[in-house]
């Protein structure tokens, strides 16, 4: 049937498009659109009451960001992911679709110090207690679970030390306590590390990270890894097991249980829906584009921060490296364990330290000011090389006591190792660092060695 003349507003709105016409991209296209038309209003009444799967509202799910959280779960070996605005968001709904006001979370204490501030500050306002307790000491993970226990969190790789969780034992222990280990891979990423395979149930990233590599766009992603099963013990998970009240017809395990994943269903319906962290369509597609280089990036970046660790290790400037990759890191040998890849390419080192907290402040700003190749950003895996103080930077909302607990000094330097010449990024900490040497220490290192 020929279409009736419009008028010009309605032209300039309406001509030259209809919805749900495919157009056979190579690429997956940017589907820039708040919301979708339905064909009917029976099917609108399905998607609204989760009985078919289809686009509603780009802000708990989009066309575009579908592909990102296939891709990523498949990556993962999941079964299902919801991606969001952000890495921060990524962390805070994972655990907010676990744990509610009255509940509790173990967390290891060597987290990144944005998670940190999450975890004391803002989930004790929602009244969800947690326990901080040193990722290395497994019997402190056992006695910290109690039944109102909900999950366990820990890094894969933390950033900034680069320890190494035994992620198996930790995970043996979450799950004798009857809880899912949810693991922050952003750092190891799952080139490097799928932790489905040694014992996580549940993965977090920021993907602006190694995912996006490029330092362009914010993301983060939530990935069910499909191991953990909330029906064991359905009064502990009410949420999934219980009377979905928005959505009648029975519980998200009831519905989702065999098909796909309740939890990430839950996620999605509720906290992404109510909260509205949206991934948007257009850095959905950024971060897709940097999927597609994810191994060949990673690679790069690892083995050049094996290199530059290597070098700091010797240098009379420099106190300590820690690098999981070197022999003399305390956690090498799980390194060759989790990690056979290589040990990621964040990490930290101290600068030799003169005990006087203003003048260690003022020698590693001077190292800073003297970097050309490596730039001063507050941001991790992007194709740059990046620097950060986190004493005074990332993590500067913790007190005296957690940075230490967490390894991090007045002179602690982290690095995030980028895509560029090796070469040229030994130099230029070469020129740097010889502005950073403590001629009392030299003196006394060159005593001791005669």
């Amino acid at each position: 049937m020929p279409e009736t003349p419009r008028s010009f507003a309605t032209t300039q709105v309406q001509a030259g498009y209809r919805p749900g016409v495919a157009e056979n991209t190579a690429v997956p296209p940017i589907h820039q659109s708040n919301a979708f038309e339905f064909a009917s209003l029976s099917e609108a009444r399905d998607l609204f009451a989760l009985r078919r799967d289809g686009n509603i509202y780009s802000r708990a799910a989009n066309p575009t960001v579908l592909v990102f959280e296939r891709r990523v779960a498949e990556l993962e070996g999941g079964i299902a992911a919801a991606a969001v605005a952000s890495g921060q968001a990524a962390v805070a709904i994972a655990l907010l679709a676990l744990a509610k006001q009255g509940e509790h979370i173990v967390a290891a204490r060597q987290l990144y110090g944005g998670t940190v501030d999450l975890l004391q500050d803002t989930f004790a306002d929602w009244g969800i207690e947690v326990t901080f307790v040193d990722q290395d000491d497994l019997d402190a993970w056992a006695a910290a679970a109690r039944p109102q226990t909900r999950a366990f969190f820990a890094e894969s790789i933390t950033n900034p030390i680069a320890q190494v969780l035994d992620v198996r034992a930790v995970s043996d222990i979450a799950h004798r306590a009857g809880v899912p280990l949810v693991i922050d891979s952003t750092v190891s990423t799952p080139y490097l590390q799928r932790v489905k395979d040694v014992g996580a149930d549940i993965a977090v990233h920021s993907a602006t990270k190694f995912l996006g590599g490029h330092g362009t766009s914010l993301g983060g992603v939530i990935v069910d890894l499909g191991t953990f099963d909330f029906a064991a013990e359905p009064e502990r998970w009410p949420q999934l097991t219980g009377p979905y009240r928005r959505v009648p017809g029975g519980s998200l395990v009831e519905r989702f249980g065999e098909t796909g994943s309740p939890f990430v269903t839950l996620v999605k319906t509720k906290y992404v829906h109510d909260l509205g962290p949206s991934l948007s369509a257009f850095n959905a597609f950024q971060l897709l584009q940097g999927l597609e280089t994810l191994d060949l990036r990673v690679a790069r970046h690892t083995e050049s921060a094996l290199g530059v660790a290597r070098f700091l290790e010797h240098h009379p400037a420099v106190a300590r490296v820690h690098h999981p990759g070197l022999e003399s890191s305390p956690w090498h040998e799980l390194a060759l364990t989790y990690l056979p890849r290589g040990a990621g390419s964040v990490f930290s080192f101290d600068l030799q330290s003169t005990g006087d907290d203003d003048e260690d402040f003022a020698r590693v700003e001077e190292f800073i000011d003297r970097l050309r190749v490596v730039r001063l950003v507050a941001n991790i895996g992007d194709a740059r090389s990046l620097v950060a103080h986190p004493a005074s930077m990332t993590h500067s909302h913790m007190t005296p006591t957690q940075l230490a607990q967490a390894g991090i000094g007045p002179t602690t330097v982290r690095l995030s190792i980028g895509l560029e010449d090796l070469g040229d990024i030994l130099a230029d900490f070469e020129t740097a660092l010889a502005g950073a040497l403590v001629p009392e220490l030299d003196q006394l290192d060159a005593i001791s060695a005669r």
